[in-house]
This record gives structure tokens, sequence and C-alpha cells, in this order.
């Protein structure tokens, strides 16, 4: 056991970031509450991600070109010790430890393969986002092994429709759980109205043609 809150250390949690530096440090130091071993993957960032995340306390893999979120999940999970990993979006707000408690709990003791955590009461934008489609959470625990073991998880620039597949052909115990108050920033305020909707245009693609572009 270590002395940060009484959690094991075999715990860990890896972030994908891509130009996070205004949330990333938050989300680093409540990570860092929970456990010391905090990685997170700067997904080809230009901004000031890289100095925010390691004045927080985490391990920071710099990539040198965007490859996208699964390539950055699948580096962070590689480079990570742990046996237990916690995903984390590098743009929540009001994460607190109790949330990393309740997401790694369940799988901790053996009770469940992969938790998931959907937003409640954080903010009607995200809250409804999430709630309509929970299954592209960005917020998980899981085995590190399982997961370096899902299909095109590298190649994926969204993986979660990836990690849903794996789910249902191995058969896993995943469930939801509830992490209250927490939110994320919105694409539009990041990047602007018209460069959010882009953006975000382009994410809903790539999660949307997951299976027809796999089964081709």
């Amino acid at each position: 056991m270590s002395g940060m809150s009484g959690v094991s250390v075999s715990c860990a949690v890896v972030i994908a970031a891509f130009n996070e530096e205004d949330t990333v440090g938050g989300v680093v130091r409540v990570a860092r509450s929970f456990t010391p071993e905090v990685i997170v993957v700067s997904d080809g960032s230009v901004d000031g991600t890289v100095g925010a995340a390691r004045e927080a306390g985490a391990e920071v893999v710099d990539l040198a070109v965007n490859v996208g979120k699964g390539g950055a999940l699948h580096t962070g999970l590689r480079a990570a010790r742990a046996d237990v990993v916690i995903l984390l979006d590098a743009d929540l707000t009001g994460l607190s430890a109790a949330h990393l408690e309740t997401l790694c709990d369940p799988v901790r003791r053996g009770d469940l393969d992969m938790s998931i955590g959907v937003f409640e009461g954080g903010g009607f934008v995200t809250d409804w986002g999430n709630k309509l489609t929970p299954h592209l959470s960005g917020q998980r625990a899981c085995r590190r092994e399982w997961l370096l073991a899902v299909p095109d998880l590298a190649a994926e620039r969204w993986p979660e429709p990836a990690i849903t597949r794996h789910l249902k052909a191995t058969g896993a115990r995943w469930a939801y759980v509830e992490l209250p108050n927490v939110a994320q920033v919105v694409k539009e305020k990041k990047r602007g109205f018209w460069g959010g909707a882009k953006a975000r245009t382009k994410m809903y693609v790539s999660l949307l043609t997951y299976r027809a572009r796999r089964r081709g």
C-alpha cells in the first residue's frame, strides 16, 4: 500500500492530451493525490501541455507528431507499470480522488473487468452528451494487459468503439459508474465555435464509421 490516500500503487492513471495546457495540470494533480503513477502522453501538442503536466507531477511522454487518441493511449499503457489503469481525458473539471476510487475499486477487487464513468451533475452539455453515448466515455478503469490486447487500439484515432467491440468479443464484465459533478470543457470553448464544431464533427464521423471501416 502507498502512503497516498491508502491506495495501492498497483493502479496507474494514463492521460492522452492534445493541446490541453489549461486543464491537464488540474487533472494530473487530482490523479497524483490518488496514485503516484500518472502518465501523460502529449499527442503532438504545440502549446504548453508538456510543461503543465510535468509541473503538476506527471511522467510525460512527448510524441513528436499527432497520432490520435488510440495511439497515445497505447503508448501510455506500454509505459505504465501497474496492473490496473485508469484512463482519463485531459480536459476534465470537477474531478476528485473519490471519482478515481469509484472507477478503480470494482476492477481492483475483481468485481468488474472494466468500469466506465459517466457524468452526473457536471453541466447540461457534457451530461447530455455523455448520457446519450455513454459507451464513448473516455473515463475508464481496466487491467492494463486486457487493454493492450484490444485489436486496432493503437490505429484508431478515437479508440472507444474498438474497446467496446473487444468487451463484447471477450465477454468481459463491465458496468457504468456515475461521476458526480465531473464535466469536460467543450471543444467549442477550447477552439472557438467553428473550430470546435469542426473537430466534434470529425470525431463523431470517426467513431460512427468504425464498424464499416473495420469490416472493409
